[in-house]
């Protein structure tokens, strides 16, 4: 039933939404770690030092992709809903392709330029040639990564959430096992690994490529257009604050990063080990903020209001569940997964930093659960204002906070910041929320 998230109660439909692509995470998530912890164990610390420093960079053109594809899926869940398939055809194919040519001027951009941001970012200069080899063979890939995740996000909007789970389960499992074979039976070193990531993640992308085509035939309605510039203009309205905003966390992230990397390779390695595995636990806080998302949109689109707020208190209570879970794994956890990564190469300041982020951040996911929930809602809504002011102040509190008390008191301040900017961030969209403003602002676009 494709209309689940309009006719479910809230706890299903979210639940039935949510949990493919938390499997899915996990699974994709899952293979970041085994990337990582190849590296540290069989290549050595200044290696995961070098996938660490790099991440800041990655995640910027990460973040456009799955900023793009989630606000060009909030446009066709709202077709969707109202069952214009017509005009959800002329999003979903402008979407592609408009992302196609985007992933590749970026791709060009990154080969070009890798080299000299990562050395502004002060990347420890034993870890910069690496950093630089690893990012190099990204950016080949670029264009199949963002093909998978803006497919991913139209399997999402149409509520078939469990096709991507698929490809996902498949890549993960297939990049773990290429990982192993090209680092420790070819020796590749560095080189190896970013090669895993690049036929893993390609193979998915082409394949769900085939099958997202054959769904497309179920709707016999035909789009107008391949490309329609009016669907364009429509969709960049909600795209592109959300890619700005995205991308503007990346590069304030990028300044934190460039404040870790001024402390070496081991405080890095530590740090980059600590940052995995929050990549992996915070997976169903970003999951519950997308399906919220879709949600949102698909019942505003459908005239179903009061659905909106009984479905977003119950994604609270769900981020309150896992934020337990995670704070009572993380507190028993934090000494052995450190030691998973780095095996013979662990060094005192790589343990102390592991475990210090791990430990002291356990206690504070339930503020980014909060934020991604609340963050669903507006994005739903097509409220990208206040979505992206409330982020930015979030990203601008933790850059300042960490920039300027991290070299004076310690590596530590990096992190310590990192929670009251979620609090930040959630307590400004809440106050949106709770004024209603974000109903009139969906039907004031709609009506466009």
């Amino acid at each position: 039933m494709n209309n689940y998230l309009t006719e479910k109660k809230p706890f299903s439909a979210l639940l039935v939404f949510a949990l493919p692509i938390i499997i899915g995470n996990m699974f994709q998530q899952f293979y970041t770690l085994v990337d990582s912890a190849v590296v540290g164990r069989y290549v050595g610390i200044t290696a995961l030092a070098a996938v660490g420093a790099s991440t800041s960079l990655t995640n910027i053109f990460i973040f456009v992709a799955s900023g793009g594809g989630m606000g060009a899926s909030v446009i066709v869940s709202r077709y969707f809903g109202a069952k214009e398939y017509k005009k959800m055809k002329s999003a979903i194919y402008t979407a592609m392709l408009s992302f196609l040519i985007l992933s590749t001027l970026l791709a060009a951009f990154g080969l070009v330029f890798g080299k000299g941001i990562m050395t502004l970012l002060k990347t420890p200069p034993d870890a910069l040639e690496l950093a630089v080899e690893y990012l190099n063979i990204y950016f080949y890939g670029l264009p199949l990564l963002f093909m998978y995740n803006i497919i991913s996000s139209m399997f999402n909007a149409l509520g078939k959430s469990k096709i991507p789970l698929v490809f996902l389960i498949f890549s993960s499992l297939l990049n773990i096992f290429l990982d192993f074979y090209m680092v420790t039976e070819l020796e590749m070193g560095i080189s190896g690994v970013a090669w895993a990531t690049f036929i893993a993640q390609g193979i998915s992308a082409l394949l769900s490529f085939i099958v997202f085509m054959f769904e497309m035939r179920k709707f016999s309605e035909k789009s107008d257009k391949f490309f329609d510039t009016t669907e364009l203009s429509t969709m960049t309205n909600v795209a592109l604050p959300s890619i700005l905003q995205q991308s503007t966390v990346s590069i304030g992230l990028m300044l934190v990063q460039s404040v870790v990397n001024s402390f070496g390779s081991e405080v890095l390695a530590g740090f980059t080990a600590s940052m995995r595995v929050e990549s992996l636990v915070i997976v169903p806080f970003i999951a519950i903020g997308n399906a919220l998302s879709s949600y949102t949109a698909q019942n505003l689109g459908a005239g179903k209001e009061e659905r909106v707020k009984e479905g977003f208190l119950t994604a609270l209570g769900m981020v309150g569940v896992f934020a337990v879970i995670i704070c009572v794994f993380l507190q028993f956890c934090s000494s052995p997964i450190v030691e998973f990564f780095l095996g013979d190469e662990l060094t005192p300041a790589a343990l102390e930093t592991g475990i210090g982020y791990m430990s002291f951040m356990s206690w504070f996911y339930v503020l980014i659960g909060l934020k991604m929930a609340m963050d669903g809602v507006l994005r739903g809504a097509g409220d990208m204002f206040m979505f992206t002011v409330a982020n930015l102040a979030n990203l601008a509190l933790r850059v300042i906070l960490a920039v300027t008390l991290a070299p004076i008191f310690g590596v530590a301040f990096v992190w310590y910041a990192v929670p009251v900017g979620w609090l930040l961030n959630f307590s400004l969209a809440f106050a949106q929320y709770k004024t209603g403003k974000w109903k009139s602002i969906y039907k004031a676009k709609t009506a466009q």
